[in-house]
């Protein structure tokens, strides 16, 4: 005797008959999870579950549709880029690549020319009025300390002047946000790197020169070696003033990578000034028509050329920095 497939719906549950064969129970069985699967969700066991489908449903398209296609740092930077610009006026807004060269301007005219001008006339200082060699420790310091002096009083004498020409003008916002408090420590920073640069400078020459080596490998030598010792003296120099000046700032990584970049400029004005030296393979001095200083110039235009062989050299060198480096690592980057 067979039993009849059939079944009957109560209101909350359904009642199968059981199937007389196997292959007719195979059938109901696999009906019978369709239409559990089709029906009501199963339940997870997840607390967060109702808040998570909320989150992903609320707006008009899911949050995690696709991986970021930039760093967020970069992004950072151009947002706050876009932003500056759209809050600032046309006629003041300035292009960061014009602004680099404008600070390269200011810098050259402030430190970099007063410094080779001091160097040269502690050096007719040193030899002709202390009877100090070229080869001794006495007169590397003392040109060094010219050196250092230049880049201090240029500095301070510069911001001063501005300082006071943009009071005439009205522009108090302008004049207001020159604190010389803070250039003041901040040329005794830049003064202290000097100091070590231009004393290393005459050494390291005299040593390259006794090699006979030829005008190019003094004139790279140079650039390295001053260069190295104008970053090694503001690492120092932040290490200790700004324990006593609040405008200096600590090593840190941030402004050890700007004073690299600083540095390197550096180097290139202490590599030009190596251009005064004409009676060193003058054929080879590339430099030596233009900022050579023979016997008997004066010494009031001679400490012009050695200005002015600084700043060619850091001009020229701070110049492909601002060509070739990215926007917001240099140093004239306002960082």
């Amino acid at each position: 005797m067979f039993f009849s497939n059939s079944t009957r719906s109560l209101a909350s549950k359904t009642i199968v008959a059981v199937p007389a064969t196997p292959s007719a129970l195979l059938k109901l069985s696999l009906k019978n999870q369709v239409r559990t699967l089709s029906s009501t969700p199963p339940m997870i066991s997840n607390p967060h579950n109702r808040e998570f489908k909320r989150t992903i449903h609320k707006g008009s398209r899911l949050q995690y549709d696709a991986a970021p296609s930039f760093f967020p740092e970069q992004q950072q930077q151009v947002t706050s880029f876009q932003s500056r610009r759209e809050n600032d006026d046309s006629a003041s807004y300035t292009n960061p690549l014009v602004n680099r060269f404008l600070i390269t301007a200011e810098v050259t005219v402030s430190k970099i020319f007063p410094a080779g001008f001091g160097w040269q006339a502690s050096s007719i200082l040193a030899s002709d009025h202390l009877g100090y060699s070229s080869d001794t420790m006495a007169f590397a310091l003392t040109t060094g300390l010219g050196d250092a002096i230049g880049v201090l009083a240029g500095h301070v004498a510069y911001f001063s002047l501005k300082k006071a020409y943009l009071e005439q003008t009205a522009d108090s916002s302008e004049s207001n946000s020159i604190d010389m408090e803070r250039e003041t420590q901040t040329g005794i920073l830049l003064g202290t790197a000097a100091l070590c640069s231009g004393t290393a400078w005459q050494p390291i020459v005299d040593t390259l020169q006794s090699l006979q080596l030829p005008f190019l490998q003094v004139f790279g030598g140079t650039w390295i070696g001053c260069g190295t010792a104008f970053y090694f003296g503001l690492r120092l120099g932040r290490t200790v003033l700004s324990g006593f000046f609040p405008h200096i700032h600590y090593p840190t990584f941030e402004n050890g990578r700007t004073d690299k970049s600083l540095s390197a400029a550096i180097g290139g004005a202490t590599g030009f000034f190596v251009g005064t030296d004409v009676g060193y393979f003058p054929g080879q001095n590339f430099l030596g028509g233009v900022v050579g200083i023979a016997d008997g110039t004066s010494n009031l235009v001679g400490c012009g050329l050695a200005g002015s062989a600084t700043s060619l050299g850091f001009v020229t060198a701070q110049s492909t920095l601002n060509a070739v480096y990215p926007r917001g690592r240099l140093w004239n980057d306002g960082k």
